[in-house]
């Protein structure tokens, strides 16, 4: 149990990272070795996880978006994110093809996680989203964008789905890859 090899990747973990993600054998290694200097425990827990995003989004209100961003990271709900769950989530969410980072917002969206969006979901997320743009750039938004619930309202417009149905994951990605504007929707990027 404490051998030398208790702090290297599991080479099953390795190997299903390597074939689930663009990243090397030698990409890992580097990500494990600073996953565990981060995180001696090996596991990032949710008050982790709402510190990094507040690096990423100093002049917002980043908790609730990292909640959600975090809840659906965890894909084995034990309430932390281990290393894999780290990585698949960094993989989906950086260089994965488009369809697969939309899987992972739908998994966003998905807030009670049945398999569908309902409006209201919709504008738990948006509501999250919206905290996230600094005050002076929520000023700058279209008229028709510039609340949450405006927001929400426009994004499932694109669906074409009624007030009280519900949207599944084929559904959500076709209508955010059909509508342009939908995918901005979905996101806020600070400008740099």
């Amino acid at each position: 149990m404490g051998n030398a090899k208790s702090s290297a990747m599991s080479k099953e973990i390795l190997e299903d990272l390597k074939l689930n993600t663009k990243f090397s054998e030698d990409e890992l290694a580097q990500w494990y070795k600073n996953f565990q200097k981060q995180c001696p425990s090996g596991r990032i827990t949710p008050d982790e996880f709402k510190k990094i995003y507040e690096r990423f989004f100093p002049e917002s209100d980043a908790t609730t978006y990292a909640q959600h961003v975090f809840r659906s990271f965890d894909t084995n709900d034990d309430g932390t994110l281990d290393f894999k769950e780290y990585i698949i989530a960094l993989h989906m969410t950086s260089t994965g093809k488009t369809e697969r980072k939309l899987e992972w917002a739908f998994s966003l969206f998905d807030v009670d996680k049945n398999g569908y969006i309902t409006k209201a979901e919709v504008t738990e997320i948006c509501q999250a989203i919206f905290k996230l743009i600094p005050k002076e750039d929520q000023d700058n938004l279209p008229a028709d964008e510039n609340t949450p619930e405006k927001r929400a309202e426009k994004l499932w417009s694109y669906f074409d789905k009624k007030e009280n149905e519900r949207l599944a994951e084929g559904e959500f990605i076709q209508g955010v890859l059909d509508n342009e504007d939908a995918i901005h929707l979905i996101q806020y990027e600070p400008k740099k």
